[in-house]
């Protein structure tokens, strides 16, 4: 479990540092990745890209919301890849616990920006 944890970290720090450079991991060892490893850092590339977009909004509180949409977003996708390759039954009963708590705290946050003037503050 340790080792799958620093494996993690490093995927995060190798996808953010790329990203903060402007510059996509394809190309290089994202291709000859495991398929998680590949599953792993796409969604990894979206989440930051969704992030960032809706960060822009001039309103705090939407740019809030969104944010963490595509925050928990990423968190989904990256439990549903645990539990579509992982192997150990306690990771993949946290990767379930992460989609049951967070689709429900997407949705408030959804819910919320289509009450502000149709979600465009």
């Amino acid at each position: 479990m340790k080792n799958v944890m620093i494996a993690t970290i490093l995927a995060l720090v190798g996808s953010t540092s790329a990203f903060a450079a402007g510059q996509s991991v394809h190309g290089t060892a994202h291709e000859t990745a495991p398929p998680a490893a590949q599953e792993y850092m796409s969604g990894m590339e979206k989440m930051h890209e969704d992030m960032m977009t809706g960060l822009m909004s001039s309103n705090p509180d939407v740019a809030f919301a969104k944010g963490m949409i595509a925050h928990h977003q990423g968190a989904i996708e990256m439990a549903r890849t645990e539990l579509k390759y992982g192997q150990d039954p306690q990771m993949k009963k946290l990767a379930q616990a992460i989609i049951d708590a967070q689709q429900p705290e997407i949705d408030q946050m959804q819910q919320w920006l289509g009450s502000q003037s149709g979600g465009k503050k």
